[in-house]
Parts: structure tokens; C-alpha cells; sequence
């Protein structure tokens, strides 16, 4: 019997010693970053996409209000090197039926709504309560410090958690896929408190090697905010000029459908 207990023994150590060392943080980045279309993904200069969006309380179950038509303008600042401040340029509409529910930009200088020019420090708590995913397009260029973080599920799927940290230390934490290496979560604390994004359904664009998560479902201190349902993605096409800025005529004018790209 002592012998068959040595034998078992030493199998177990030779399995324990050949077994693999998980990766680091920054391989399962450089690895994510590959799955989801390399150079293209880190730097693609605009990014347009098109859906539907519900929006969601807090003291009901069903949807508050629905945008049958949710559009994203983004022209990327490839040297990001803050996690969740206002970066490059945006341009956010929620319309339903062709109505204007509300308008959201920024054009590099200024915050803006349907409403008006938002303030300075309204503004800022306004993206850092949104914007955190970019940072990880130059985390490993700028070599951004990174760490694991315990594995978990999320939405039934088996991921590896990173936290990365941008140049000023605020944090993001992000969960990927152990299979297909997407990114299915984001995390970080906000002023509206403990953000939360979860990604799905994803496709490729062949022609450009782009991966695109077209559900993406966002959470504050765990309640669901609202869901978008992307339809159409395109990649580095030309935006008009002036699109990002604030242009309360274009904006109230008879509240008309948002404007082509």
C-alpha cells in the first residue's frame, strides 16, 4: 500500500510540475487584442454604429423608455491615456419615431446636450461615469501597469479578469472571454457609483477584421441601465466636419432625424 501511495504521489507531482503557469495580465491583453482584429481594433481613427437602445429605472422591471434609433459617432485619440475622462470626440442621439430624446457630444474642448453646453465639472462627472473602455486600445503601448484579478463568470461565460490602471492610477476593470478572448465585461467605480458593461452577441467584419459586440448591457451599483442592440458598425469612415460640435439649430429644428455621417 505505501508503494501505490509513493507511486500516486509522484504522478501528482510531475502533473502539478508539467501543468502550465497562467497567463500574465498583459498576455491576456496582447492575446485579446489579436482576437479582435489587431491594428485595426487598437487604432481604427472613427468608429460608427447604428441600433436600438431601452432605458431602465430603478423601482420598475420593464424598460422606462425605448430609442428605435440609437446612433455613435467616435473619432478615437489613438494616445489616450486617461481611463475615464473625455477623449477625442463623440456624438451620442436617442431618437423614437423620428423624435429627438436627447443629444450628447463632445468636440474635444466642450461638453454638450440637446439642452446647452454643459458646465466643466458636470461634464466631468458625466464621463467618468461612461467612458472607460478605450483605455485599453493603448494600455499596452503606453505600458499601462496591470494586474489579475481572480477569474469569475459572467453572463454563463468563463473569464479572466485584468484590472489596468492609466497614467493618473483610476482603474478599469475587464473580463475576457477564456475561449474566444472578447472582451465580455467592464467595470470601474464612478461618481454614479460601481459601473458595470457586459458585451455579447459578437460578429466580425471579415472585410475589415473587426470584432463587434453587438448587445452591450450597463449597470450601476448592480441595476441595469439601459441596453443597446447594435445593427450596423462601420470602421474609419470619413465624418463630416462639424458634426461633433454643439448646433442648437440643427439639434431643435423640427427635431429632425440625426444626420448622416
Amino acid at each position: 500500500m505505501r508503494g501505490l501511495l509513493l507511486f500516486a504521489a509522484a504522478l501528482l507531482g510531475i502533473g502539478s510540475s508539467a501543468a502550465e503557469p497562467p497567463p500574465d495580465a498583459r498576455a491576456i491583453v496582447a492575446r485579446a487584442v489579436a482576437a479582435h482584429g489587431g491594428e485595426t481594433w487598437l487604432a481604427p481613427g472613427t468608429l460608427v454604429l447604428a441600433g436600438e437602445a431601452e432605458f431602465f429605472g430603478t423601482d420598475r422591471a420593464e424598460p422606462v423608455s425605448r430609442a428605435d434609433e440609437y446612433r455613435m459617432w467616435r473619432e478615437m485619440n489613438p494616445d489616450r491615456d486617461s481611463a475615464h475622462g473625455a477623449d477625442g470626440k463623440v456624438r451620442i442621439e436617442a431618437r423614437a419615431s423620428g423624435a429627438l430624446m436627447f443629444a450628447v457630444g463632445y468636440d474635444g474642448i466642450a461638453t454638450w446636450t440637446d439642452k446647452g453646453v454643459m458646465p466643466a465639472a458636470e461634464a466631468e462627472a458625466y464621463w467618468a461615469s461612461n467612458f472607460g473602455f478605450g483605455i485599453i486600445r493603448s494600455a499596452l503601448a503606453k505600458s499601462l501597469r496591470m494586474e489579475r484579478a481572480p477569474s469569475r463568470e459572467v453572463a454563463g461565460h468563463a473569464v479572466d479578469l485584468v484590472r489596468i490602471y492609466d497614467a493618473r492610477g483610476e482603474s478599469t476593470l475587464f473580463g475576457f472571454d477564456k475561449e474566444s478572448h472578447f472582451i465580455r465585461y467592464m467595470a470601474f467605480q464612478s461618481p454614479r457609483g460601481w459601473h458595470e458593461r457586459q458585451y455579447d452577441d459578437f460578429i466580425r467584419l471579415t472585410d475589415q477584421n473587426w470584432v463587434q459586440a453587438r448587445e452591450v448591457t450597463l449597470f450601476y451599483n448592480g441595476v441595469m441601465a439601459n441596453r443597446v442592440r447594435w445593427r450596423s458598425v462601420e470602421i474609419g469612415a470619413p465624418i463630416r466636419p462639424g458634426l461633433f460640435e454643439f448646433d442648437p439649430d440643427a439639434i431643435n429644428q423640427n427635431r429632425r432625424p440625426a444626420p448622416a455621417p
